[in-house]
């Protein structure tokens, strides 16, 4: 029921090709296997590097009930949006770790000229003017933490990450994905265990590092690219990080509605201003009732008896313009509540994009029949 997205506040991308180029502020992220020799394959790899601050987090966090959390009813989703994809295999799979030691973003682009070398590459975590820190290259390894490269066609670096927890219940500390020929390529990882390991505790937060099962593939044949907006995207597709937790209730107290069951129904919203700011919590009371209700003994018009709509009822929210879903409805997370008043649902608008307009969808079953109600119900996020 309840969902909330937050935002990078940094991301970068590291070249084997290209050991000390820093892409801080690059508008792609990608995970990338490429030969740049057609004739001699020279197998290059590139993975990405993508933080989300700890206060974002703790707010999140902070929000969900102590017995929520308890009891693992949350679930937290790394969502990417796909930019470009070429030469896609058939198991093409993106892995997902928690990234060890700091790294700074730095302020580069791909390609600069001459190119940027002030933050994080694939020898540095962190670099400025003529110093700083590499990636760990050489065991030992602090414990549970790794390293991959492949030093034939690449010098060593790339990264590190925690492979494993010594706290059984966070494993795996992991996420991945197999894309298909026809699937979408957006991410939406399921990253609750490594956000856990971090809220708790067990490892800091530095953030994730993305990059493909395979690589340094020496086959000219096989050069899988995945190329993702960054959080400097000028579209409206930064990743982000979207935490959903379980706040359903359904308890009317003394209400005398009845609950909704039969079709042709009439479903629209109560309490939608219309325009919202960023920082906007707001809670969309549902009005239902039958489309032809029955003639009652009242002094009052039948026409503004409510009604509960059925527990089997979900909200999505969708960008007007691109149709696409930014909530999807979700059996776990989306379910609508009810109290003495109406059927209700709340939404934090911290996590839509703004200066756009969303229609909102309401799901539900009645007399055996899945509607879903898309009555131009819309609202603005706008800046301020």
């Amino acid at each position: 029921m309840a969902v909330y997205k937050i935002f990078p506040e940094k991301d970068a991308t590291l070249y084997s090709l290209f050991p000390n180029m820093n892409t801080g502020l690059d508008e792609i992220i990608e995970a990338t296997e490429t030969s740049f020799a057609y004739a001699d394959p020279n197998p290059q790899t590139s993975r990405f590097l993508i933080k989300f601050s700890n206060t974002d987090i703790t707010t999140v966090v902070d929000l969900i009930p102590q017995d929520v959390f308890d009891n693992g009813d949350w679930k937290v989703n790394l969502q990417c949006f796909i930019a470009t994809s070429t030469g896609l295999q058939a198991d093409t799979t993106v892995e997902c770790f928690p990234v060890y030691g700091i790294w700074d973003m730095g302020t580069g682009r791909y390609l600069d000229d001459p190119i940027a070398t002030n933050g994080t590459s694939w020898i540095w975590s962190t670099y400025s003017g003529s110093g700083g820190t590499q990636w760990t290259t050489t065991s030992p390894y602090p414990s549970n933490v790794t390293a991959s490269y492949n030093t034939t066609y690449a010098v060593a670096g790339g990264g590190n990450w925690y492979y494993t927890s010594s706290v059984p219940s966070l494993n795996p500390l992991s996420a991945s994905v197999t894309f298909g020929f026809f699937n979408t390529k957006d991410l939406n990882l399921d990253v609750t265990k490594l956000v856990n390991a971090w809220v708790t505790g067990s490892i800091p937060n530095e953030g994730f590092i993305l990059k493909q099962a395979v690589e340094f593939i020496n086959n000219k044949d096989v050069q899988p690219e995945l190329k993702y907006f960054s959080r400097d995207t000028h579209t409206i597709y930064p990743p982000a990080l979207q935490f959903s937790w379980i706040d359903y209730s359904f308890n009317t107290g003394s209400s005398t509605q009845t609950i909704l069951n039969s079709l042709p129904a009439t479903v629209n919203l109560a309490q939608n201003p219309g325009t919202f700011y960023p920082q906007s919590f707001n809670r969309f009371r549902i009005n239902a009732r039958p489309e032809y209700p029955l003639q009652l003994w009242q002094t009052s018009s039948v026409y503004l008896n409510n009604y509960y709509l059925p527990t089997a009822s979900y909200w999505a929210i969708k960008d007007l313009d691109t149709n696409e879903m930014v909530i999807d409805f979700d059996t776990q997370f989306t379910q609508l509540s009810a109290d003495v008043t109406s059927s209700y649902f709340d939404v934090y608008m911290n996590g839509l994009e703004p200066e756009r307009y969303y229609t909102i969808l309401v799901k539900t079953v009645l007399d055996g029949v899945t509607k879903v109600y898309d009555e131009d119900i819309m609202f603005k996020v706008i800046n301020g």
